[in-house]
């Protein structure tokens, strides 16, 4: 099967039988080219030592084999600005772009920028992925910019109208459910909810629907002046779960929105000499890492950032290739920790 010369696509069309625009998707690892076709593409490539030539490929296509990944600017209790749960599909994105054969830009959303102008047109990146939006409502008019100027972009939870396949997300409702299905389990049921359950934050807002839910189905009204605001931060968390204690608001279990939100409001039951898991239920939402190593170790529903960043990163790649995209949701999955193994009588 050798050649005279550096091998070309074209020959490994010719060889493999298949057209070049086919093995061009096979390369690309594209969902609308088979396994057998992928494979057989790869031994002719590896046969023929195909390599791309990615600085010819940038030129004929006009693009920058570059990614953007743009984060939101969380409060944070360090200098890192960074919710700690992005950093885990920070890892993720990372590794799925050098897969890929792809580069990633790593900047801070800003709310001056035209991230179409600073990124796509500029040939910087040919597609962008965004995380974290803090308030939605005030978010919605940048996602429809984008959307308006044809922008390569998904993003992490946030809902882009009419264009589900834009977004990958946790079923934040079914892990919402999955804690009140827990804390039912422990006949923990006089609960309370800290978070933000409103349209401006709503991923947490889904989460407290399924809670609700989840505990009506088990005949259990939960009573909506158990809502303590919350943004995510442990700081957030500690003061909304001291509010509670202090209007007298009693309950034995706690479901937070995230795990910063769990861990502050932990702090607070503790310095309250409320024993967490005794006297009160503990449930958060992600499983960072931290979630592991407070005391008590934290009950969380878990989002799967290692599955998140992968699918961010080939949905990206599908809208760049004009190949076909669905919309992802995400399975959660409840880790159960020592801040809820405790039943009461």
């Amino acid at each position: 099967m050798k050649g005279k010369g550096k091998a070309t696509s074209f020959d490994i069309a010719h060889y493999a039988g298949v057209s070049q625009s086919t093995v061009s998707r096979a390369l690309r690892n594209s969902p609308l080219v088979n396994e057998e076709t992928k494979r057989r593409v790869r031994e002719v490539a590896q046969q023929l030592n195909y390599k791309v030539d990615k600085n010819a490929s940038n030129l004929r296509t006009q693009q920058s084999s570059t990614l953007a990944l743009l984060l939101f600017e969380d409060p944070t209790g360090d200098d890192s600005q960074i919710n700690p749960f992005f950093l885990n599909m920070l890892g993720s994105i990372t590794r799925a772009c050098a897969k890929e054969g792809y580069d990633l830009l790593v900047s801070f959303q800003s709310t001056s920028d035209d991230w179409r102008a600073e990124y796509e047109d500029s040939h910087r990146a040919d597609g962008i992925i965004l995380l974290g939006y803090g308030d939605y409502m005030d978010y919605k008019s940048r996602l429809q910019r984008l959307l308006e100027n044809d922008t390569k972009f998904v993003c992490w939870g946030a809902n882009v109208d009419g264009r589900p396949d834009l977004t990958v997300r946790c079923d934040n409702y079914g892990g919402g459910k999955l804690a009140a299905e827990h804390l039912v389990k422990i006949n923990r049921t006089n609960a309370v909810f800290i978070g933000d359950a409103s349209d401006h934050c709503p991923e947490f807002f889904d989460r407290f629907k399924g809670f609700k839910d989840g505990l009506s189905e088990h005949g259990i009204v939960f009573n909506e002046r158990n809502i303590a605001n919350a943004i995510s931060t442990e700081m957030s968390g500690y003061h909304a779960t001291r509010s509670l204690i202090a209007n007298n608001v009693k309950f034995n279990a706690l479901f937070a929105a995230s795990d910063l939100i769990a861990i502050g409001a932990i702090r607070a039951l503790q310095e309250a000499e409320i024993n967490v898991p005794h006297q009160v239920s503990v449930v958060g939402f992600d499983n960072i890492a931290a979630a592991s190593y407070v005391s008590p170790s934290l009950t969380t529903v878990q989002q799967n950032t290692t599955l998140a960043g992968q699918m961010l990163v080939a949905n990206l790649l599908n809208l760049i290739h004009g190949e076909a995209v669905e919309s992802t949701l995400l399975p959660p999955k409840l880790i159960v920790r020592q801040s809820s193994l405790q039943k009461i009588g």
